[in-house]
């Protein structure tokens, strides 16, 4: 079968099976969590004219000029949404420093005479290029001390920021009254939704603790306040306390969203607060009020889980990110408090002592590229930083030398994933629709490509009930949608059953398998997880330990084609979980991979005639991960 055929055969099974108009809810596609040159980390990095009308317009389906190579650039399908999440912290001031429009108070004669010649240097760095990432990197603060201590009191728990600047509230205001404004001139109900956000930033000792936090609202309320950053506290529990406050001020609305707990140094799901106090139910509820969702996947790798933390899951080992965002180089320890399973896991034995869980999060992708260019297609890949943008570019970063500090970081371009996307089951394309989403956690990740997955949890779904025209309607009326719970009392000598149905992206690659992932804990609070091949491609048989031969491999390494000759368009089953123990905590969500298909970094080994970069492989298994559904005993 020619990839054409095979394209073609795909778009007429998506098109049979897609989202229909009297389903209850419709799926969105989108992104939130895109920085533009107003974040200070991407205009040092060469990012210097992709603003919030450039993400906008980008994500519309528009050309735009690419802020480093100035090529005409565009993604190849547009979003239903979008946030624009700038780092609150420094919020516009590069920008408009180097635009001669900073509003910066009197500091005194010696105050203005340093600040003077800082901004001179400042704009120097920046002009060549190697010293603005430079200055990015003295930025970041220096690993930890006491590394088992609370990360914020330690002596490399620096906050991003320079008083040198002295109070930038004025400039910061003004920035974000463009970003708000942007937004609303966007603002399509119905076909293109914007939501107003920022990045709460806190990383310290480089335990990365970020949230992106959005709001429905418009921009009437949300020029009522200027975003929370991590330059006022470190602390998650301040973040949450303003945005109560806020909330009581203004009536604004929010979800904060942390991201990148893979190199949260084991702080991100622990099993105490960042003060390494026990949680009590105040702050349970306090972060489950405000934290309903968690980034799983994004251009800085993927916080599924790793072979160290699952060593048996054989596709734990993917995209993964071991670079620490600080000053110094640190060796990478993956621990189990750094990834979502293990988070879902903790919060399961947190629950079981306290009763109430922390980690009752659903799960979404999302780019946080730094480009104002929103790109997760492995062909269509415009890197994390605009510096890394070309082929030429992703090894060493442009005009940079081995010693440059941004080189010495450990990272670059071809560590860095084109990932991931946020799929959302709303009732319609509108703010106040989609933040309902994300409250409920019917949202799920993609590491790029549009698959389409509905996930049921029930006691007892109709026969037939994965190849009926009406599924949806089947899986709301008889049991409840991924970021659920299973009523424990209907549990009555019953087992679960899961109604999934997993489609193609009809541009991209067939599909592999579908899996779920269990997690609970015993009546000794000792965690466990397993993995369940529950449905697949090309009449593969399951070995007697559970697993499944692989689905094989058609990318051409010297062309970067591959055939959808392997593989199927879509896959449905009910699936009954066959070790359910009714006194166990447990949780269970699905893992949809495609066949393999080329990685970025092919592509540009082929572009490049050289060999594939050691930095990632040559191909990959792309897939989406669902919020979970959980039973309680």
């Amino acid at each position: 079968m020619t990839r054409l055929t095979a394209l073609a055969a795909a778009l007429s099974c998506a098109i049979a099976h897609s989202t229909s108009a009297s389903e209850p809810t419709q799926l969105l596609w989108g992104d939130t969590h895109l920085h533009t040159s107003y974040s200070f980390d991407a205009f040092l990095n060469q990012n210097r004219s992709a603003d919030p009308d450039t993400a906008y317009r980008w994500a519309k389906g528009l050309p735009v000029i690419h802020p480093y190579h100035r090529a005409k650039v565009q993604v190849e399908t547009p979003l239903d949404f979008l946030v624009v999440a700038d780092h609150a912290e420094m919020m516009g001031v590069m920008r408009a420093i180097e635009n001669n429009t900073a509003e910066l108070d009197d500091l005194g004669l010696i105050g203005n005479l340093k600040r003077w010649f800082a901004i001179r240097v400042l704009r120097g760095a920046m002009e060549s290029g190697n010293e603005g990432s430079d200055v990015f990197v003295s930025f970041l603060p220096k690993k930890a001390a006491n590394p088992s201590g609370d990360p914020v009191q330690d002596a490399g728990g620096d906050v991003i920021g320079d008083p040198i600047f002295g109070d930038t509230t004025k400039t910061e205001t003004t920035a974000w009254g463009d970003i708000v404004d942007a937004a609303e001139r966007h603002n399509e109900p119905g076909k293109f939704t914007t939501l107003i956000g920022w990045e709460w930033s806190s990383i310290p000792t480089g335990a990365n603790l970020h949230r992106v936090v959005f709001t429905p609202d418009g921009g009437d309320i949300a020029k009522k306040f200027l975003p929370y950053g991590s330059d006022q506290s470190q602390y998650p529990q301040a973040l949450w306390q303003w945005l109560e406050d806020t909330q009581a001020r203004t009536g604004a609305r929010f979800i904060a969203i942390p991201h990148n707990s893979n190199i949260s140094k084991g702080y991100m799901f622990a099993e105490t607060t960042l003060r390494n106090e026990p949680m009590d139910l105040d702050y349970i509820k306090t972060r489950m009020k405000w934290e309903p969702v968690a980034e799983v996947t994004q251009i800085k790798g993927d916080s599924e889980t790793h072979p160290a933390v699952s060593p048996n899951d054989e596709f734990a080992d993917f995209e993964t990110y071991s670079h620490y965002i600080q000053q110094d180089k640190e060796e990478y320890v993956a621990k189990p408090a750094d990834y979502v399973r293990g988070g879902l896991k903790q919060g399961l034995a947190i629950e079981q002592k306290v009763g109430a869980n922390p980690y009752k999060f659903g799960m979404i992708g999302s780019t946080d590229a730094h480009t104002g260019i929103a790109s997760a297609e492995e062909d269509n890949f415009w890197g994390k930083l605009a510096l890394d943008s070309t082929p030429e570019s992703k090894k060493l970063f442009p005009e940079m030398d081995e010693e440059s500090d941004l080189e010495n970081m450990g990272a670059n371009g071809w560590s860095m994933s084109a990932s991931g996307l946020a799929a959302v089951w709303a009732k319609e394309n509108t703010r106040d629709e989609i933040f309902a989403a994300f409250q409920r956690k019917e949202v799920y990740a993609t590491t790029g490509p549009r698959i389409q997955v509905r996930l049921f949890g029930g006691w007892e779904f109709p026969d037939n009930a994965d190849q009926a025209e009406n599924l949806a309607d089947i899986g709301y009326a008889n049991g409840v949608p991924m970021g659920g719970d299973l009523n424990r009392e209907d549990a009555q000598n019953r087992q679960p059953q899961f109604l999934v149905h997993a489609v193609k992206d009809p541009k991209s690659a067939n599909l592999d398998r579908v899996q779920i992932i269990k997690g609970w804990v015993d009546s000794k609070g000792q965690q466990h997880e397993q993995v369940y091949n529950v449905a697949w491609s090309d009449e593969r048989e399951l070995g007697a330990d559970g697993k499944l031969p692989a689905v094989g491999n058609t990318v051409d390494l010297k062309t970067g084609a591959y055939t959808n000759n392997i593989g199927s368009t879509q896959l449905t089953t009910v699936w009954t979980d066959p070790d359910f123990d009714a006194e166990q905590r447990a949780f269970y969500y699905v893992r949809v991979l495609q066949i393999p298909t080329p990685r970025h970094s092919l592509y540009d080994a082929i572009a490049l005639q050289s060999e594939v970069p050691a930095e990632g492989p040559a191909t990959i298994q792309e897939r989406a991960y669902t919020s979970p559904i959980w039973y309680t005993p």
